[in-house]
């Protein structure tokens, strides 16, 4: 019978079950708030980036281009840079074919992807959900490549890649839910909606990791597709969410919340990994 640590798959679907729960409990704080101060919002967003921007390039691009030196008959660099743009271009597709909506937009001329009948809020949570794909997606390829059975990715630092997204998942939740309540939606339903945002991941890492274990020559090319679509995430929603609605000094908030997600991440990568 195989250990646990042998089932990457099954690890996968755990760790991205509890990026979920983290997701969900965040969202809960709608029954204990009903407005979120824009400021604090933009914080939570930055450091959102911040720990995506350090999974991506940590647990992601640098493990991806030490698997292509040794793997690879392709040079390292170019294995990443087509893996990463790859991932970037999925994200890029998805964007313009998915329904969603940002928060502070208004439904009509601000909303994205194919024309739809779709309501409001269930085009503000898409938007949520449109990049929590890339962060299940991560930790599943953490997973399957710390099984594969290189040294450049191990179980911990597959571990540190969703303790990662995990801590920044739930001021996220809230982040949804809050907002959907403020415009009107009931407490449950607004819970309802913040902490399915999330439950993308579980698919995504599942997903990951059932690739990278079935097709393991692959490997590099998928982590370098996930920290794409990380860092495409980042570029296109984070960041310019995080600085929407706020004075000059919000600004800096944003900026602070990014760079504390950042360290946060590099330590849990480099302390565990």
């Amino acid at each position: 019978m195989k250990s646990l640590t042998e089932q990457p798959v099954l690890m996968a679907l755990l760790a991205t079950l509890g990026t979920w729960g983290l997701t969900a409990l965040g969202a809960a704080l709608v029954f204990f708030f009903k407005t979120i101060k824009q400021h604090v919002l933009n914080l939570m967003l930055g450091f959102a980036a911040g720990v995506m921007i350090a999974a991506s390039y940590w647990s992601l691009l640098a493990p991806a281009i030490e698997m292509a030196e040794q793997s690879s008959s392709l040079p390292a660099w170019l294995v990443a840079a087509i893996g990463f743009l790859m991932g970037a271009g999925f994200l890029w597709l998805a964007d313009r074919l998915i329904p969603h909506l940002h928060f502070g937009s208004e439904k009509g001329d601000e909303a994205e992807g194919l024309p739809t009948h779709l309501r409001r809020s269930i085009l503000l949570v898409l938007s949520i959900t449109l990049h929590n794909f890339p962060e299940g997606l991560a930790v599943g390829v953490a997973f399957g490549a710390a099984a594969s059975g290189h040294t450049e990715v191990t179980l911990l630092s597959a571990l540190a890649v969703a303790i990662g997204i995990g801590i920044q998942n739930f001021p996220e939740g809230a982040a949804v839910s809050i907002p959907l309540r403020r415009e009107g939606l009931s407490r449950r339903r607004s819970f309802f909606y913040g902490q399915a945002s999330g439950l993308v991941e579980p698919i995504a890492g599942v997903l990951g990791a059932l690739l990278v274990t079935s097709m393991q020559v692959i490997l590099p090319y998928a982590l370098a597709f996930a920290a794409g679509a990380m860092i495409y995430v980042v570029i296109e929603e984070l960041i310019p969410e995080s600085q929407k609605g706020i004075d000059h000094e919000g600004t800096h908030l944003a900026t602070y919340g990014t760079l504390l997600g950042f360290t946060v991440m590099m330590i849990l990568d480099v302390a565990l990994g």
